[in-house]
């Protein structure tokens, strides 16, 4: 849904010890569960803000990802170790109060988990950026107010899995049929120029192109009717075409400085220059198909690809090719997110419950900052190192594959029935 040395982890054990050990634990524990990533051990004490989180709201968050997490078998075969293990997490915390309080929500996540430094294997530290569901008026029919589109997904779309050997960056490919042959899938200036139009695809059509860009690339839109009505509009697909970031290409040609490099920088130079800005927006050939999500209420956030409404401040995006949903990470970063874009510390519990094409790598995350222009606002800005704390279960063995099995799985405990 959304759009940066080679260092093994050689400083402290879980008791904060240094020493060789815990470089040759993190070693065999990143080759056995991240191969593209080294680990490294930490306390919980060691988190910086660890103690000042809040971690009942991030409880409550994990809790959604459980109803998942029980309900549906793991989504390759045969089960990921870290999945497994969370089944049986998930189980437990179902037997907590349907509020706990924040004792209780910190001392869970303490008993069930112990959290490790991750990064890629070439990058010391992670990588973040920022997401939002952007807000825009529209409406159900076309007008010379309204006359951009939001398609839904082709019927004649034919999506194939990465392969399983290919690069990091093959996140599928589409297709469609022309007289029996397979062809590659329409790209965004194919699309622009009509190849969709009249075939019924419209789900609301809207003021500005530039929205409707940054809309596929963050993957989810709500849509102001006329009337009042807020039209959600969710990710359903994509046209398998690379995907772009425009913000490179500028700052390639010279025209945005890196450091002033944002979302807005992006909209005033479509705004000032519009065919260079469509030219540009070109570039990127990815294109997004929507559906009505109509099981969303009004104070939901966007679906994420773990099929919950994602959490403001709480939801990160992440490779879903390397990590489970679910999994909670512990993120410690300095991100320009105060009044005027100061820079103030995220030091916060997340929980991966998304993906999208340019999250790539064992350390890399979206977070999802909510809805409207001043979440854009704060979301366009994110383009910042962090360091990656991921919490594994106690049960999980980080330097073996093998992970002793769940016990049969329970009906859903009422305290985290899906709402």
């Amino acid at each position: 849904m959304r759009a940066p040395l080679v260092i093994l982890a050689c400083a402290g054990l879980l008791t904060g010890t240094p020493g060789l050990a815990a470089a040759a634990s993190g070693a065999s524990a990143a080759a056995a569960l991240f191969p593209q990533a080294s680990l490294e051990p930490v306390s919980f004490d060691a988190l910086p803000g660890w103690a000042g989180d809040d971690h009942a709201k991030a409880l409550a968050v994990f809790r959604k990802s459980c109803t998942r997490i029980l309900a549906r078998p793991d989504l390759v075969a045969p089960p990921r170790p870290v999945f497994t293990a969370l089944r049986g997490v998930c189980s437990r915390a179902g037997h907590l109060p349907a509020k706990p309080s924040e004792r209780q929500a910190r001392a869970f996540f303490e008993k069930e988990f112990r959290p490790f430094r991750i990064a890629a294997l070439d990058q010391p530290t992670g990588f973040l950026t920022g997401y939002y569901e952007p807000e825009v008026e529209g409406a159900r029919t076309p007008s010379a107010e309204f006359a951009t589109p939001l398609y839904a997904r082709p019927s004649d779309l034919i999506v194939e899995a990465p392969p399983k050997d290919g690069p990091p960056a093959n996140k599928g490919q589409a297709f469609r049929k022309v007289d029996g042959t397979l062809v590659p899938y329409f790209d965004r200036a194919a699309i622009e120029d009509g190849a969709l139009a009249g075939k019924g695809l419209e789900v609301a059509w809207i003021r500005d192109p530039a929205d409707a860009f940054f809309a596929h690339i963050q993957g989810s839109v709500r849509v102001r009717l006329p009337d009042g009505e807020v039209l959600r509009l969710n990710y359903d697909g994509h046209n398998g075409q690379p995907y772009t970031p425009v913000g490179r290409l500028l700052i390639e040609r010279g025209l945005v400085p890196r450091e002033k490099m944002s979302m807005d920088a992006i909209r005033a130079y479509i705004g000032a220059h519009p065919d260079e800005g469509r030219e540009l927006m070109r570039q990127n050939r990815s294109y997004v198909f929507f559906r009505v999500a109509h099981e969303l209420k009004g104070d939901d956030g966007a679906v994420g690809a773990q099929g919950l409404p994602v959490t403001a401040g709480r939801t990160i995006a992440v490779d879903k090719a390397i990590h489970v949903y679910g999994t909670p990470f512990f993120i410690d970063a300095a991100l320009p997110t105060g009044p005027g874009g100061a820079v103030e510390p995220f030091e916060r519990l997340m929980i991966a419950q998304d993906t999208g094409s340019a999250i790539i790598g064992p350390a890399r995350a979206d977070i999802f900052f909510g809805a409207g222009a001043e979440a854009g606002a704060i979301a366009g800005r994110i383009q910042n190192p962090g360091d990656f704390f991921v919490l594994l279960p106690r049960a999980l063995d980080p330097s073996r594959r093998h992970v002793p099995p769940p016990p049969a799985r329970p009906p859903l405990p009422a305290a985290v029935a899906t709402p």
